[in-house]
């Protein structure tokens, strides 16, 4: 069920990350990056440099929260 998951994810669930903000998704929420991998920041702008936890890892997309 999860054979491919760890291939390709450069983030880990609990972990801290410093990251831009990058883009707005539909629903809102921040895009950061990091090796190209989509993780969501609800409550930032585009341009944001923030420090964000890693909640919620899924094999496309992260959730994370900011650290304040």
């Amino acid at each position: 069920m999860f054979r491919e998951e760890s291939r390709s994810v450069p983030v880990e669930e609990g972990k801290v990350y410093d990251v831009t903000i990058q883009d707005i998704a539909r629903q809102g929420d921040g895009i950061a990056r990091i090796e190209g991998f989509v993780i969501f920041v609800p409550g930032t702008k585009v341009g944001d440099e923030v420090r964000i936890k890693v909640e919620r890892v899924l094999p496309k997309f992260a959730f994370a929260s900011v650290v304040e």
